[in-house]
């Protein structure tokens, strides 16, 4: 069964996207980081095209209020 995702929140570096997402690792909410930087070669594509936090759609409002916190 596959559930939905959505983006939650996009961040113009992946430093502060994994650290959202440990926040929200450590409330319980699976989240994913992902980012088109050309496997790091192009760093800086996480500015022009950002690094997106990911969740599924039933976490989502859960997951906005443990990064409000």
């Amino acid at each position: 069964m596959s559930e939905e995702v959505v983006v939650l929140k996009t961040f113009n570096n992946e430093i502060d996207a994994e650290m959202a997402q440990q926040v929200l690792h450590e409330a319980g909410v699976t989240a994913f980081v992902f980012k088109d930087d050309a496997g790091g070669m192009e760093p800086q594509l996480q500015q022009t095209n950002g690094v997106r936090l990911v969740v599924n759609r039933a976490d989502a409002q859960h997951a906005q209020k443990m990064l409000k916190t």
